[in-house]
Order: C-alpha cells, then structure tokens, then sequence
C-alpha cells in the first residue's frame, strides 16, 4: 500500500515519540543529549564517580573524535572533559558488556595519551587521564558498584602512579549511596522516579517539552537520514564491484557508467 510522505512523517513521529518515552540515561544517544554542553551534570556524575569532591569541570564535549596518528582507527568518545587542573575524563555508555573489554579501556587510555602531547613537549607533561566505562552489568562480576585499575609494580605491590587510571562503573548497583542511586536513575525512564533533582530536571526536559521533544525528534530522523544515505552508499559500490567484476570495467569506468559525479569518485574508489 503506497504512504504518503505526510503519513510517513506522520508514522515516524508516533515511533519516534514511544522510542522517547522508552530511553534512559544510560542509553548512549540519549546520554549524549543529556550531556550535551552541561557541565554542571557533567561535574557531578564524575565527582560521585571518582570521590573527587572538588573536581571542577571546565570544558565538555560530547562525541568528541580523537585520531592523531595518520593509519590509526579512529575514536569517537561519548562524553570527553577537562577540569580544573588540566585532568581529562572520557566518560563511555557501554550498555554491552562486549563493548566493555580490557583491550578497549586500554586503547580509550592511550587515546588520550596521544591526544594530550604536542610534539617537543616532555612526557612529564602528560595529564592524568580517567577512562570510565558505565555498563548496564556487573561485566567484571563482583558485585561492587565501582572498579577501579591502576598500573601497580608487582614486585612490591605499589602503585606505578603513571597518571592513568580506568573505571568499570556496574550499572546494576543499587543502594543508597550516591553511586547506587546514580546508576538506579541511568536506569530510569521516567523522570518522577529518579532520585537526583540534576539528572530529573534534564531528563524531563528532553522528554516533556515542546522544545526538547523536538530536538529529539529531529535527531531520530537525521539518524534515519544517515541510514538511508548508507544503504544508497552501499549499493552503488556493490553495483560498480558487479561492473568490474562481470565486465572488467575498471573503477572508474564502472562509476562513469552509474553516473556517479567526478567529485565523488575518490571517495568511492577509497571505499572498494
């Protein structure tokens, strides 16, 4: 049955709507909503993480990308702040605990390692740096509410105090102390039953206004956007592979016969 593009935008808007109600804090795009140029959340989800009472926030990004070394894989961190003594803090939604593993809390670290030093500047120099993983389960399986690694020296058990310093912060907490019932209000999908008056107000509001309803509206549909832009992408290389592949075109044949415009042709060829 053909849809009218009203009633399309109309079906997207109900979807998008239930799909609002239905996110949490700790589902990654809408944390990196909540997130989003508040500094204040910011300060106070990373003070009740590391026990640093003073830390005072003065930058935040969200989405920040970090690729410095030209063939690296690139990264993109969920939420990414600076403080008052130049200390960084990338703070990671791993809702998968697949997403969560050691490699990869090591490979955040290093990141930012690389970011954080300007070639000439001595090592000395680098800041110490918190890389925090918040997961929807206990993915190291003790029951604590919060991991924290540190390089020791294994001979004498001492601490190697090299500035790095990794968090696995288990999301299934609860209790009644500030973590418990920060991770019981990540948890949460309605903003009458969170315990923290911070992450209610910011929760309410990109669930109950005009304005933050809209902005999540629009973000749902520039995501189905990219999607669609994907799935194009995808089908024109598969088409300019079956060109070369069934009747030896070469690349640039296979794009000149698919019309793919001159300008774009690089970007394609890169991606075969």
């Amino acid at each position: 049955m053909f849809e009218t593009e009203e009633a399309r935008r109309a079906r997207h808007r109900q979807e998008d709507l239930a799909r609002l109600r239905g996110l949490r804090p700790i589902d990654d795009d809408f944390m990196r909503c909540i997130f989003r140029d508040n500094i204040p959340l910011a300060q106070f989800v990373l003070r009740i993480l590391t026990n640093i009472e003073d830390l005072t926030v003065t930058e935040l990004e969200t989405q920040k990308d970090l690729k410095r070394l030209v063939g690296s894989r690139s990264l993109c961190l969920d939420c990414y702040a600076t403080d008052s003594t130049g200390k960084k803090y990338d703070l990671e939604i791993q809702r998968s605990s697949r997403g969560a593993g050691a490699h990869r809390a090591r490979f955040h670290s290093g990141a930012m390692d690389i970011e954080n030093l300007d070639a000439g500047q001595d090592f000395e120099d680098l800041p110490d740096t918190y890389t925090i993983f918040i997961t929807e389960a206990d993915v190291l399986g003790k029951g604590l509410p919060c991991y924290t690694i540190e390089r020791t020296i294994l001979a004498t058990g001492e601490p190697f105090n090299d500035g790095s310093h990794i968090l696995y912060v288990n999301g299934s907490y609860r209790d009644d102390t500030e973590i418990g019932k920060l991770m019981h209000d990540f948890s949460c999908t309605d903003p009458n039953q969170m315990k923290f008056p911070l992450l209610e107000e910011i929760t309410r509001y990109y669930k109950e206004t005009q304005e933050g309803v809209a902005y999540m509206c629009k973000a749902f549909e520039e995501v189905r956007d990219e999607s669609r832009a994907e799935g194009m992408q995808e089908e024109k290389i598969s088409n300019v592979k079956a060109l070369m592949n069934n009747l030896s075109f070469t690349a640039k044949q296979a794009m000149d016969a698919l019309s793919i415009p001159a300008e774009d042709q690089a970007k394609y060829a890169a991606m075969l």
